[in-house]
């Protein structure tokens, strides 16, 4: 458990950070609350009593090493990340303590590999972006079902949800995502990202997804932060994401509603599915998880990795995705109050 370390959690009063602050509780760490917004930070402290508040902005790093001080690790919940993460990646470096976030903006996380990998590797400190839903499960997925394969010809993540009512914070990463790419699509082919100009429509294909789910129809290329995490560490030339057709008219709704909570943690009844595909040659191997709420889980995925890079159970130091600085299957396995998750098959 967290023995009382003091863990800074940015952006503590969104959507996702209450869930991090609330997970960390439950395991012992003492968060430490931050964000640039006084009067939320003083209401997120008031219904966590004795938690430190201390209000710090991506664009005041003084205010930054100010608010990291005496903290153990950061979790930075703040995005759109392409305005966060690198001015709390440099705060923590400078405080020489690991960085972990729930970014899951390819372009933020693309940077923070780019950026920061030199740096973070000579300092010793570990920086794991889009430790997540989108980009962390995945590619802990991906690796588990890779084995003892030490390449593979393709990746496929298949993303199952029965519906997607995104946050505020979704939907400006969104925006800030859309503004970069300058209307081009994404894509992970030939071992390397591409952009794209494309003016027709995602292709729809049928998924089958294992039970309940079942047999689902998906966009093709929905191009998630997988293609980022997945490649940086496993030798697979193409990465290919899904989505369900139902979710992604959720997201791009106008009139779709944020998140509900239904349950006494916070949870909306949105329930998932995640199903991986790795090819290579005429083998294939596919791990499946399930679970609830995908703002939720990422709650665990993120303190989960803070407690192991804490503790020193890690493979490597720097910049790192799930699936290179974790044990992928024991990390998985410790998620088993929030995930399910089994081979699906192998040929």
């Amino acid at each position: 458990m967290g023995s009382g370390q003091t863990v800074a959690v940015f952006g503590a009063y969104g959507h996702t950070g209450r869930f991090v602050v609330t997970e960390l509780r439950a395991r012992g760490f003492v968060p430490l609350l931050l964000g640039r917004d006084a009067g939320r930070l003083r209401a997120l402290a008031a219904a966590h009593p004795g938690l430190a508040h201390r209000v710090a902005s991506a664009g005041d790093p003084a205010s930054l090493d100010q608010a990291l001080r005496g903290a153990a690790a950061v979790v930075n919940c703040a995005g759109p990340f392409a305005s966060t993460a690198a001015p709390v990646i440099e705060a923590a470096l400078r405080a020489g303590v690991p960085y972990v976030d729930v970014a899951a903006e390819i372009e933020a996380n693309v940077d923070t590999f780019a950026r920061f990998a030199d740096r973070a590797r000579r300092a010793g400190v570990a920086v794991v972006p889009a430790m997540a839903f989108f980009g962390g499960l995945g590619d802990l997925l991906v690796t588990q079902a890779m084995g003892d394969w030490t390449a593979a010809d393709e990746a496929h993540v298949a993303y199952g949800l029965s519906s997607w009512h995104p946050t505020a914070g979704t939907l400006a990463s969104g925006t800030v995502s859309r503004e970069r790419r300058d209307g081009r699509r994404v894509r992970y082919t030939g071992g390397r990202l591409e952009y794209h100009l494309d003016e027709g429509d995602l292709p729809v294909l049928d998924w089958d997804f294992p039970t309940p789910l079942g047999p689902r129809t998906v966009l093709g290329g929905f191009t998630m932060a997988d293609v980022v995490t997945v490649p940086s560490h496993l030798s697979i030339p193409e990465v290919t994401t899904y989505m369900t057709t139902d979710a992604a008219r959720d997201l791009a709704g106008p009139g779709t509603p944020a998140p509900a909570a239904v349950d006494e943690l916070g949870r909306s009844g949105q329930t998932f599915t995640v199903d991986v595909v790795v090819r290579s040659g005429d083998r294939r191997r596919g791990v499946v998880a399930s679970g609830r709420d995908i703002y939720a889980v990422s709650a665990p995925l993120a303190v989960e990795a803070v407690q192991r890079i804490l503790a020193g159970r890690t493979r490597t130091t720097g910049v790192a995705s799930a699936g290179a600085i974790f044990d992928a299957p024991d990390f998985l396995r410790a998620l088993s109050a929030h995930l399910t998750v089994a081979s699906r098959w192998s040929s």
